[in-house]
């Protein structure tokens, strides 16, 4: 048997879609050009019983092949182009590919592919993606999503009312937190050096108070605080500067003997305590209708094994954190990266999903249904989009090229939109209605991806013209207005943190983590106060500002002491002796320049022994002009100068 060539069958050109794969028009022209050949007809009656004769592969299906019927021959033929297809072509029979033939047959069609159509129409928020046989394509038309209404925005899960700042501090630092961290302090100290360093729970208080103060009056020096010239007494009076370093130097959360065996796989076992109690403090906060992720740098560059590099980042060297956070600005939740793999395993399913979606699954454990996401292009996939439809959240983000490279064939090229000028828009959607892809020309093309977003309605934005040398009014979508209204959640937060930084400089990742929580704390509380006074009439300047509001936290801070401490201390305190006026001594013009003193010897019987440094003088004169005595041994006047009428 003549075999026929895979030039001839397949054509002379491969198909876009991977070898052995054809469409169903060009099958049915293979098929009329052996039906009309003669020559292979009279091969094909000697050979019926090859057994290579009756099967054909195509895309790993085998087909069989009747011996004599030629039109049974196409059938097969169809069909098994037909299956190798499938996979392709769409599950609606309105749209079809642009490779597929007008003329083609409609019974076929509809007989093979619309019992397919029902299934494949998932309601909007109610099930899982497409099959896996669906072929993603795009068009052109009105995004219409069905979204489900958001199901908790009314809940009020701590009371607040009258609330003062250190009452929203308390949420994310308390005194149990505290305790621990004294308790770790000094069990470590004496275990690694064999003293303890006796400190105690009010002093835990006075350190992050002395620390608070000093990120609010900047010092090039830490030990500048201390200084006679520009010390300041709050910080001075209330700790020692030996003793604030020694603190800061053996400051510990955890006893590194009883942490467990999964150390190994938590990077972060040795701040784990006070990461869990600010994060605690961060999911007690209601959950808004509106949320975004985005990427935070933890800054440090000092050596550490899982520290990352973020280009574009005010701090780009650090740990990196992924924050999920209000439009206002309050972090919800976060988690501190440490691997894609100690990620996967804290998300249930993860197989097959990205860092990018497993971040966002991570993220969105504690929202509601009906939710908006907004995030970045980092976390922009359809993998990731698909798994947010099965929690009916909805994700709205920027995305790249490469990612939706089949909606990118029907959007104009930046050529043409280019060519048309700023806020020129154009969208298509998938063909399950469930995904629209917007791009839209600003200085530059601007691609993103919504699953409840759309073009419309559009509104206008003013952008500099530097042609026309004045600001014009340009055409924006409304994917654009919201994602630009929502998404500066984590910048916010980002910025107020960066305003009073606790800026210790160590060496130790730790202590640098510790301080980062308490500034997330800090501005997390600060930002609740001020909304919360906001909702309920206070004026403006009734307001702290945020300096204001960390100073008052720090002397809260400061002032922590237990009443019955100070009690037995002021029992046990002596009784203070009688005061004395001291006489200040005259200027040295006066003592030295006139010869009008009268010294007389002060013969005492018990004469006190002079209090000057290094003197051992005993006899006196007292110089009666000016009510002093004189230390005749060191020659110089004695501090024990006292009036004697």
């Amino acid at each position: 048997m003549a075999a026929i060539p895979s030039k001839t069958f397949y054509g002379s050109s491969r198909p876009k879609y991977g070898h052995g794969k054809i469409s169903f028009s060009r099958a049915e022209e293979l098929l009329n050009a052996i039906a009309n050949d003669s020559d292979i007809e009279e091969l094909s009656d000697g050979e019926e019983n090859d057994p290579l004769v009756g099967e054909f592969v195509s895309c790993g299906a085998t087909v069989e092949q009747p011996p004599d019927d030629s039109d049974s021959l196409s059938d097969s033929l169809s069909n098994a182009a037909e299956d190798a297809d499938s996979d392709y072509l769409p599950s609606d029979a309105d749209h079809i590919s642009e490779d597929s033939d007008s003329d083609m047959n409609e019974p076929q069609h509809k007989k093979k592919h619309g019992e397919n159509d029902k299934p494949d129409q998932v309601e909007q928020g109610h099930g899982a993606g497409p099959k896996k046989g669906f072929r993603e394509y795009w068009k052109s038309a009105p995004f219409n999503p069905i979204v489900v209404p958001f199901q908790g925005g009314d809940e009020q899960l701590v009371e607040r009312a009258d609330w003062w700042p250190a009452d929203y501090m308390e949420q994310y630092i308390d005194a149990e937190l505290m305790k621990v961290v004294a308790d770790c302090t000094n069990s470590m100290s004496l275990a690694n050096s064999g003293r303890s360093l006796n400190t105690s729970v009010e002093e835990m208080y006075h350190f992050f108070g002395v620390s608070i103060l000093m990120s609010c009056v900047p010092y090039p020096q830490t030990r500048m605080f201390w200084s006679n010239a520009l010390r300041i007494p709050a910080i001075s009076d209330s700790m020692r500067r030996d003793r604030f370093f020694k603190l800061r130097s053996h400051l510990k959360v955890v006893i590194d003997n009883d942490v467990p065996e999964d150390r190994k796989t938590d990077k972060f076992w040795k701040v784990r305590p006070f990461m869990n109690r600010v994060l605690d403090g961060c999911r007690i906060q209601a959950r808004p209708e509106s949320v975004s992720i985005d990427e935070q740098m933890v800054p440090f560059t000092g050596a550490c094994p899982f520290r990352q590099y973020v280009p574009l980042k005010p701090n780009p060297v650090g740990m990196k954190n992924f924050v999920l956070a209000s439009t206002d600005g309050i972090v919800l939740d976060f988690e501190v990266y440490q691997g894609s793999k100690a990620l996967a395993s804290q998300v249930p399913d993860a197989e097959g999903l990205g860092l990018g979606a497993l971040v966002l699954r991570r993220l969105t454990e504690t929202v509601h249904p009906g939710t908006k996401v907004y995030c970045d292009r980092f976390f922009t996939t359809i993998s990731a989009v698909e798994c947010m439809l099965e929690k009916q959240v909805y994700l709205t983000g920027t995305v790249m090229k490469n990612r939706v490279p089949k909606a990118m064939q029907k959007l104009p090229s930046e050529k043409i939109m280019k060519q048309q000028g700023r806020g020129t828009t154009a969208s298509v959607v998938r063909g399950d209605g469930k995904l629209c892809v917007v791009k839209w020309f600003d200085n530059k093309p601007v691609m993103m991806l919504s699953t409840v977003h759309a073009e419309q309605p559009e509104d206008t934005c003013q952008r500099w013209s530097k042609k026309e040398k004045h600001y014009m009014a340009v055409r924006r979508p409304s994917i654009v207005r919201e994602y630009n209204a929502k998404m500066g959640g984590v910048d916010l937060s980002d910025r107020m943190m960066s305003y009073y930084r606790m800026s210790v400089r160590t060496k130790k990742w730790t202590i640098r983590m510790l301080m980062h929580f308490m500034d997330l704390a800090l501005a997390n509380s600060w930002l609740l106060y001020r909304r919360d006074n906001q909702e309920n009439g206070t004026p403006r300047k009734g307001i702290m500002k945020f300096l204001e509001y960390r100073m008052d936290v720090a002397q809260v801070f400061l002032n922590k002491c237990k009443v019955t401490d100070a009690e037995e201390e002021r029992a046990h305190r002596p009784e203070p002796g009688p005061r004395f006026r001291v006489t200040p001594i005259p200027n040295i013009s006066v003592r030295t320049a006139s010869a009008g003193h009268l010294p007389e010897v002060a013969n005492l019987k018990n004469p006190m022994r002079c209090r000057l440094q290094g003197c051992t003088g005993k006899s006196r004169v007292h110089c009666l002009t000016c009510n002093v005595f004189l230390c005749l041994q060191s020659g110089r006047n004695c501090y024990e100068a006292f009036h004697t009428g």
